[in-house]
């Protein structure tokens, strides 16, 4: 069973945590550079865990985070990093931790070299995975090929998300930008 036909098995009622981010997040454009940011969050520490098990703690992610405010997390201090590392309800590891302040920081000089991170995506946009992974390891920690994969497909910049025939499939197709309106970029 694909992710698609898993999430679109549980039922409305459910508290699976994969059924609205399917829905409703997976795979749509995202113009927010903060909004960018918490996702590649969010994907950096789902490696070695479930996703669900990141779902369930999003909100604690964006909270110990201030909100994924890129410039709030490039200016975290050691005070901030060993808050983190106490933090309950985030995933705690240090590596992980260090990695999105070092990716904050970089991405404020990528907002000041392209005006913003989404520019940034943009502009390099349309890539084969592998060159993808190599841009974000020349620029980002922690982030090999299944946190670019997942990263890039979950905000719409490479495809497979959604299978065709999953009923999110065409809502993501009118929400994106005319050049990409094709079945080669959902």
């Amino acid at each position: 069973m694909n992710y698609c036909e898993f999430c679109n098995a549980l039922p409305e009622s459910s508290v699976n945590p994969n059924r609205v981010y399917h829905a409703e997040a997976y795979g749509f454009p995202i113009e927010s550079d903060n909004e960018l940011f918490g996702r590649l969050v969010l994907e950096i520490n789902q490696a070695g865990l479930s996703w669900t098990t990141i779902l369930n703690k999003q909100a604690a992610f964006q909270t110990a985070y201030s909100g994924f405010d890129i410039a709030s997390v490039a200016a975290y201090t050691e005070t901030d990093r060993k808050r983190l590392l106490a933090d309950a309800g985030i995933v705690r590891n240090r590596l992980k931790i260090n990695a999105v302040i070092d990716n904050a920081q970089q991405i404020l000089c990528l907002q000041q070299e392209y005006g913003s991170f989404k520019n940034w995506l943009d502009a390099h946009h349309p890539l084969p995975l592998a060159q993808w992974v190599k841009l974000f390891k020349r620029h980002f920690k922690f982030v090999g090929s299944e946190i670019v994969n997942e990263f890039l497909m979950s905000t719409g910049y490479l495809k497979g998300a959604h299978a065709e025939d999953c009923p999110v499939y065409d809502k993501i197709l009118a929400q994106k930008p005319k050049w990409a309106q094709n079945p080669d970029h959902v």
